[in-house]
């Protein structure tokens, strides 16, 4: 048989190998997609039993568009400052002569390590009178800016100079080779940190909470607390979902399909880095501090005066001790569980990116816009009725965890694989490996750095999490997040101050990792 024929057969059967997803990869998404849509059929049954005069008179009513107003501003404001701030950031430290880049770098990851409602207690305690929509977009943005800063910086580190210096060599100007070429390339992590902030906006409750600004995430939490009002809870919770699907139809539609991986190691020499004349040098050591100074160094000061207040008898409590123990194990358990539930989809979603799979994946986005009560209110509701057995134990907790943080591993992992070429996981099968043992030596090995950061924000998020754990703990379980609330709502805050400091602490390491794995995306 001639070489050409070889090549042609070889051609053909890398295309067949391409077009037939593994059949355990499209189970096991259907049945992780599936759980996700307990939450919202929850949602959708309530709304359906309570009666549309009911539903009429629960939504469409002024307080329905006030929480609506400020839900759209909010996430109108904050979500393209967190791309500018992200954006800028990865570039100063990633793409110009900046002194102190990989200091600035590490620095700009660490707030991940502050839980949100840390965030906003602190600035509440040191600025009493900060509320309404302007402290929630500045006090998100600090939060939340890290969800861009991180893929874009990881995309930026590994792009082919190449082809900005033949667009330098044909007389492009610098700005316009960063529109032209490298900006387009960015469109893949900006998207998808960009989906990351919108959904975490929609969900958040604890740092609206503490500066008194209404969202639907507040309102649904306060009629379930104050009334227990299940009808007008959800229905909020329904106008919210429809929001979160507007969200997500906007990003599936303007993600498109292009292709960011390339067979071969590229330009084997380091990225240029423009050189910054002394006003922008400063202009950006100056932008940096200001990002520094008001994302880490305001709450952290504010947590050393609670901890210098509360002296050493603030640490001789059994409780605190218990709390960091279930915090720590229930947080790994969860970040392994989600990261293997969320290989199949994100594959599918990048191998073959057909309408199924992208509504397979779209069903964890939009479940995961809920707030945290609503998930566990659904998840009582469920267990009680049909899986007594498992009301109020760790498996329940662990859904809820599955249900809600599913997209962080998602978005790093469809990152990573995305980065990984399919023409080594075609030649692969074509050697004799099965698909799975070809996803799993191949590419999975590749889109190990993204799979790594996504664990690391799993992680995160259950350290962090407060109203789901509320609920759905078993009796006896405390952890570091729901003792911190418990304490700040009896106004005890020099005894919330070490539960506050172990949250951070543990998270610390974490957002290391997330850090150096996105170094290591460089060096694929």
């Amino acid at each position: 048989m001639s070489v050409v024929n070889i090549t042609e057969s070889t051609n053909v059967q890398s295309r067949v190998l391409q077009r037939r997803p593994a059949f355990t990869m499209v189970a096991l998404a259907v049945i992780f997609s599936m759980l996700s849509l307990i939450p919202p059929a929850f949602v959708i049954f309530v709304g359906f039993d309570t009666g549309w005069e009911t539903v009429k008179a629960l939504i469409f009513r002024p307080r329905v568009a006030e929480l609506l107003s400020n839900t759209l501003l909010l996430v109108a404001f904050t979500v393209p400052i967190c791309v500018l701030v992200g954006t800028l950031i990865a570039w100063l430290t990633e793409r110009t002569t900046l002194a102190g880049r990989r200091a600035w770098s590490m620095l700009a990851v660490a707030p991940l390590a502050i839980p949100a409602f840390v965030q906003s207690y602190a600035w509440v305690s040191a600025v009493p009178s900060i509320h309404g929509l302007p402290a929630g977009i500045f006090l998100s943005t600090l939060a939340y800016y890290p969800f861009i800063y991180l893929p874009v910086a990881a995309v930026l580190r590994r792009l082919d100079p190449t082809l900005e210096d033949v667009a330098a060599s044909l007389g492009t100007p610098p700005w316009a080779i960063f529109f032209r070429i490298v900006l387009p390339q960015l469109k893949l992590p900006v998207w998808g940190g960009a989906l990351l902030v919108s959904l975490h906006l929609l969900a958040e409750y604890g740092l609206y909470a503490m500066i008194r600004f209404d969202t639907f995430t507040t309102a649904i939490y306060d009629q379930f607390q104050s009334t227990f009002s299940g009808p007008a809870a959800n229905m909020l919770a329904g106008v919210l979902a429809l929001c979160c699907l507007v969200i997500l139809a906007i990003e599936g539609g303007t993600r498109g399909k292009a292709r960011y991986a390339r067979v071969g190691a590229g330009a084997s020499r380091e990225q240029k880095r423009w050189q910054l004349n002394a006003p922008l040098h400063t202009a950006g050591q100056l932008f940096l501090l200001a990002v520094v100074l008001l994302a880490l160094v305001v709450p952290l000061a504010v947590l050393c005066r609670w901890l210098w207040l509360g002296g050493i008898e603030n640490w001789n409590h059994a409780d605190l001790w218990l709390s960091l123990q279930q915090t720590l194990l229930l947080a790994c358990g969860g970040a392994l569980l989600i990261i293997a539930a969320g290989i199949p989809i994100a594959w599918l979603s990048v191998r073959h990116p057909r309408p199924l799979f992208r509504v397979l994946e779209g069903c964890n986005y939009f479940t995961s816009s809920l707030p945290g009560i609503v998930v566990a209110l659904a998840l009582v509701t469920v267990t009680i009725h049909y899986l007594r057995p498992i009301y109020q134990t760790e498996i329940t907790l662990f859904l809820a965890y599955l249900l809600m943080f599913t997209p962080r591993a998602l978005i790093n992992l469809r990152a990573g694989i995305a980065q990984a070429p399919v023409e080594l996981e075609n030649v692969a099968r074509s050697l004799g490996k099965t698909q799975a043992r070809a996803i799993w030596s191949v590419t999975l090995r590749l889109a190990a750095p993204g799979a790594a950061a996504g664990a690391a924000l799993v992680f995160l998020g259950i350290t962090n999490e407060l109203t789901a754990t509320l609920l759905l703990s078993p009796l006896g379980t405390r952890t570091l997040s729901t003792g911190f609330w418990a304490l700040t709502s009896e106004i005890d805050y020099v005894a919330a101050a070490p539960y506050a400091l172990l949250m951070v602490l543990i998270s610390l390491p974490l957002t290391g990792i997330l850090y150096v794995q996105s170094q290591k995306l460089a060096g694929l």
